[in-house]
């Protein structure tokens, strides 16, 4: 990483693009992602003061911020001190919100199923079919309306048919 390259924060123009209108920084190939960003907040006092030719001007106050990168976090804190960071920013602990996570993905894979009713992770009678999703900007896209994944082969049959 040089020393001469410096992170710029920037946005997509219009509807419908790759990152949801999260901003995003363009990371050339020969750099790393920064593991913390710095960002100045600027923000007008309501004052004025006299500009160069006597018109007024706002006054700002600049307050410096700190961004880290949460990967970094979660690789280097214990799971206790990374779900303490996690509840300081009004995040829930990672088992609670993977539970929760799994639960909105159970839910989206019964309405692709059409039956309207259940729950994909209470499949205890074994009704309820997987159909793997696809999330696009478009929204979800059951995998079956795609191009078929090859069927598993159980990994004693792959050993067994290079052999020959």
């Amino acid at each position: 990483m040089t020393k001469q390259w410096v992170p710029e924060i920037v946005y997509e123009d219009g509807e419908g693009g790759l990152s949801s209108h999260i901003p995003l920084v363009v990371v050339p190939k020969d750099e790393e992602m920064p593991k913390m960003l710095f960002i100045f907040e600027s923000r007008e006092t309501g004052e004025t003061e006299p500009g160069p030719d006597g018109e007024p001007l706002p006054v700002t106050e600049l307050d410096l911020h700190q961004y880290a990168d949460m990967a970094v976090l979660k690789e280097k804190l214990t799971w206790v001190e990374y779900d303490n960071v996690r509840c300081v920013l009004g995040l829930e602990p990672v088992k609670t919100a993977a539970m929760k996570g799994a639960k909105i993905t159970s839910n989206i894979r019964v309405a692709i199923n059409a039956s309207g009713k259940g729950d994909a992770l209470d499949n205890h009678d074994g009704n309820l079919e997987p159909h793997p999703v696809k999330f696009t900007p478009q929204g979800f896209v059951p995998l079956d309306t795609m191009q078929p994944l090859p069927p598993k082969r159980n990994p004693v049959e792959f050993a067994e048919a290079d052999d020959s």
